[in-house]
């Protein structure tokens, strides 16, 4: 599992349902998480905006982006 001097962000929007499906399956994980409103910055929304929900490592930079079940979010998580 990712340790914890990873940091994790969740890049969504208010009400998108696959956003709560993706915070969901990372409380699953049992993974500390940041979630960030693309909404709320105009670069993250030119960048995201078309491929919310995001999950981002930014110890790495590695993205994993919808559709993601538990399985392969915790393969990309190390689990």
């Amino acid at each position: 599992m990712l340790s914890k001097v990873h940091s994790v962000v969740l890049y969504h929007t208010d009400a998108c349902h696959l956003c709560e499906l993706a915070a969901d399956l990372l409380q699953q994980a049992q993974v500390m998480f940041v979630a960030e409103d693309i909404c709320e910055d105009e670069l993250l929304a030119e960048r995201y905006g078309t491929r919310i929900p995001v999950v981002r490592i930014t110890t790495d930079n590695r993205e994993l982006g919808w559709p993601f079940d538990l399985k392969a979010l915790q393969e990309f998580l190390g689990a």
